[in-house]
């Protein structure tokens, strides 16, 4: 199996390029384990995540009036602690999807999110993510997280780490309420249901 390693600077052009030239053979790889030798470094598991973030906003559609403008940017948000560091920030630096340029940002609380289109809902507000998850019901925000009944409580992508094992679990239905549209791509990827259960 392929070894991939993270050692200096390059790290993010080499996985956002690498990603971006061959995004389903590698997530692939990600399904099936992150092999990684004892002459490199790990893999941070928050770089693959962030990576996905990004490759996220190619693969669902939004509705129009998500954007104020034609050329309003599309919004990675995170609420709660922030595992990325700087990572995300360097991973969408740059880039644009559909003509229009990523940003990130950080929310403290719900009261500030007000235009986001792709919203990771982090650890941290592990006792609140039905909370956030129901205040947004009505937004199009592609809402992304961890916890293990994230998907039961209306959230859409899960992001499930088990033995060195990346994987996705995505709820259609949550998606298709918010109106956003999965690209049958990204959920050839994943574990999908009508009414995900975690």
């Amino acid at each position: 199996m392929a070894v991939l390693s993270t050692s200096d600077r390059g790290e993010t052009k080499y996985f956002k390029g690498r990603l971006g030239l061959c995004f389903f053979a590698v997530a692939s790889l990600f399904w099936c384990g992150i092999n990684t030798s004892a002459q490199t470094p790990p893999i941070n598991e928050y770089q693959i995540k962030a990576v996905f973030l990004f490759h996220f906003a190619a693969f669902v559609d939004w509705p129009t009036n998500a954007f104020p403008t034609e050329d309003s940017p599309m919004v990675i948000g995170i609420i709660g602690d922030d595992p990325f560091g700087a990572y995300l920030d360097e991973v969408v630096r740059g880039e644009k999807v559909n003509d229009r340029a990523l940003v990130v940002q950080r929310y403290r609380n719900m009261d500030e999110v007000k235009t986001c289109h792709i919203l990771f809902i982090s650890r941290s507000g592990a006792g609140r993510p039905a909370q956030i998850i129901s205040q947004l019901r009505d937004r199009s925000i592609l809402t992304v997280g961890e916890t293990e009944d994230f998907t039961r409580q209306g959230g859409m992508i899960r992001f499930v780490v088990e033995k060195n094992k990346l994987r996705l679990k995505i709820n259609t239905e949550a998606a298709k309420t918010a109106n956003l549209t999965i690209r049958s791509k990204l959920l050839r990827l994943a574990e999908t249901t009508a009414a995900q259960k975690d």
